[in-house]
């Protein structure tokens, strides 16, 4: 992988899809000028993650998709679309893309592990609207091997650990956690996941909305091989930068060989 500035931005969705993509927009270009040559949005960015609401949510003929891959070519930059409401058919998948400074899709990745789950405080079927994904790839880029997960993803260690054994150098994960799981997991698993894959994490969150039904977490993160927080957001809306430098990975690597010492004739892991 090269160096390079990444940049997360943590915007916070209201109920006005139109606003929302011109704010996105508006700091997509403020990280651009920044000199960010990677830009990351969060899970389903131009809308608040209402379970309930977003059936009626799809980025219909692609025309929220086809704005940041014009917006990648004009500005010659990467960029992570965060995710959004893919129809195929009859089925809503909740997918991201990688698309490169040509405006082209380079990588293209459906959420494979649904967010179905009851607490004492907080209940969610994700699966009442979305199709599991049932595709993980790596993309080799000019900035180095990227790998993409979506959110709940994270809390399955087997998938960042088959993107590193693929070599992806930098795992890219657009999340919305909410304030139930978030204060107890958040920071906790994205570290985790860079420390035993020794590879950069950075994890895009919505911000913070007090008007809107779902309250995300906040707190986007860049974290490096080593475990180390590079930058972290609040809650609130903002972007947040950090220059991943390749030594740090390969010094990592070469300082706690994790990868090559895997016992494979003890375990396997297959990935299709």
């Amino acid at each position: 992988m090269k160096s390079f500035v990444l940049a997360l931005c943590q915007n916070s969705p209201s109920y006005d899809i139109q606003k929302n993509i011109q704010r996105v927009f508006d700091m997509l270009n403020k990280a651009a000028r920044k000199g960010a040559e990677l830009i990351v949005l969060p899970e389903i960015f131009y809308y608040p993650y209402e379970i309930e609401k977003l059936t009626s949510q799809a980025d219909e003929d692609d025309r929220i998709l086809n704005l940041l891959c014009e917006w990648a070519k004009t500005n010659q930059k990467y960029l992570c679309s965060g995710s959004l409401i893919e129809k195929r058919g009859d089925a809503l998948y909740n997918t991201a893309y990688l698309i490169d400074p040509a405006g082209s899709i380079v990588l293209k990745y459906s959420k494979s592990h649904l967010f179905d789950v009851e607490l004492p405080a907080l209940k969610v079927q994700e699966s009442a609207v979305f199709t599991k994904g049932n595709k993980i790839e790596v993309a080799d880029c000019g900035l180095g091997k990227i790998g993409m997960l979506i959110c709940y993803d994270v809390r399955f260690p087997e998938m960042a650990r088959l993107l590193s054994l693929w070599g992806a150098e930098i795992i890219l994960v657009p999340a919305a956690f909410n304030t139930v799981t978030g204060p107890a997991h958040w920071e906790i698993t994205f570290r985790a996941r860079a420390v035993e894959n020794q590879c950069f994490v950075a994890a895009a969150s919505p911000a913070r909305n007090k008007k809107t039904g779902y309250l995300a977490y906040g707190h986007s993160l860049i974290i490096d091989p080593w475990g180390r927080v590079l930058a972290e957001a609040g809650t609130g809306e903002e972007i947040i930068f950090a220059r991943l430098d390749p030594k740090v990975l390969t010094e990592t690597r070469a300082r706690l060989p994790l990868l090559k010492q895997r016992r494979d004739d003890l375990y396997k892991l297959n990935g299709k």
